[in-house]
């Protein structure tokens, strides 16, 4: 059984008892009963990695022993695309991956981290997953794979490293590509890359042999400790402040097996449900920090900064939202996620999305 507990409900039992209570009489008096989980990010390295580890490190002391996580960086027990298996089949006992990646078992799971030209803030996710009953639904999704979604982790939107300059859409035709797949590499094919799949651990080598020639993946700071400024020269961002068009808030979540969640009392499962809020909450402060210092050291470097326009935009808009639709419909849990997305796009608060661009374009829910 899942242990629903919203943010509002924590928050106030916190406010009542008081974060001593939570952290002294029910945790640490556990302690000669503590349990460690196995727990493994998507992260291979830089700043992070780091971030993940130094987190996982504080575990123990935050619970004082009940609960101990032992860290583990991309492929160190498992390969990316295999976290879920790992997961199910206790090898893992929690995950912290790219959302993108739950598409393989959860086809709603494409609109549970950010889409092309989407929702463009972390905040307006936090929204969405916390306001909207976003959280609820992949809670429920999650639960038919024997997983509990805890919640999600921000941490930046994705860039584009390219070894050619890249100053328009249409720059991108013919470019041999790595994307994380799914719609991201479909509306890319549309407009005339050639897309591959490929695990954030392979895009270096990839780069570097030339079998690709444009790579997408997450921020500056650690794309520099990957040293893709040294076998790119360019990075290709949207307009000013709106930094990538295709996955402006890429999202990481923590997921436990539904065994592991189930063996921890009430209390505890309330305390990962607030640390993992902590931990989104410092991971993106930290990695944008840590971002602000890398720019100096790609200018360094050589690497260009080439933009998109706002004219691009609007033509990748009208490339998107069609796709976006052939998406929601291809399952129907990805429609109820979805329409809760557009209604938001088209609101008032937003007004992201033209009421034209739909017209003729249904949801099957």
């Amino acid at each position: 059984m899942i242990q629903k507990t919203t943010r509002r409900h924590a928050l106030r039992t916190l406010a009542g008892a008081g974060a001593a209570t939570l952290a002294a009489p029910h945790i640490a008096s556990a302690a000669a009963h503590g349990t460690t989980w196995k727990i493994q990010t998507s992260w291979p390295g830089g700043a992070g990695l780091q971030i993940f580890k130094d987190w996982c490190a504080s575990i123990e002391e935050k619970t004082g022993g009940e609960l101990a996580f032992q860290a583990f960086g991309a492929n160190d027990v498992v390969g990316d695309f295999q976290l879920y298996d790992a997961v199910k089949n206790g090898v893992l006992d929690a995950v912290n991956p790219f959302t993108i990646y739950g598409q393989g078992i959860i086809p709603a799971a494409t609109f549970l981290t950010s889409i092309p030209l989407g929702l463009r803030n972390p905040h307006e996710f936090d929204v969405f997953y916390y306001g909207l009953g976003g959280l609820d639904i992949a809670r429920e999704l999650y639960a038919e794979q024997g997983l509990m979604f805890v919640g999600p982790v921000h941490h930046g939107p994705n860039i584009i490293h390219s070894k050619v300059p890249i100053r328009s859409i249409d720059d991108f035709a013919g470019r041999k590509m790595r994307l994380p797949g799914g719609m991201v590499a479909e509306i890319f094919t549309e407009i005339g890359a050639e897309t591959t799949v490929l695990p954030g651990s392979e895009i270096f080598p990839a780069l570097e042999k030339g079998t690709i020639d444009v790579a997408d993946y997450v921020g500056p700071a650690v794309n520099y400790a990957l040293g893709f400024s040294q076998v790119t020269d360019y990075i290709v961002m949207g307009p000013p402040g709106f930094m990538s068009l295709y996955q402006p808030v890429d999202i990481m979540d923590i997921t436990v097996g539904m065994d592991a969640w189930n063996a921890l009392s009430p209390q505890m499962q309330q305390f990962v449900e607030m640390e993992t809020h902590v931990y989104s909450d410092m991971h993106h402060a930290a990695i944008q920090a840590a971002d602000q210092e890398a720019w100096g050291k790609f200018e360094a470097d050589g690497t260009e900064v080439t933009r998109l326009t706002q004219d691009d935009v609007e033509l990748m808009t009208e490339v998107a939202v069609p796709i976006w639709f052939d998406y929601a419909n291809r399952d129907p849990n990805a429609a109820r996620v979805f329409k809760i997305q557009l209604d938001y796009m088209m609101s008032g608060s937003l007004g992201y999305v033209d009421p034209a661009l739909t017209q003729g374009l249904t949801l099957d829910l």
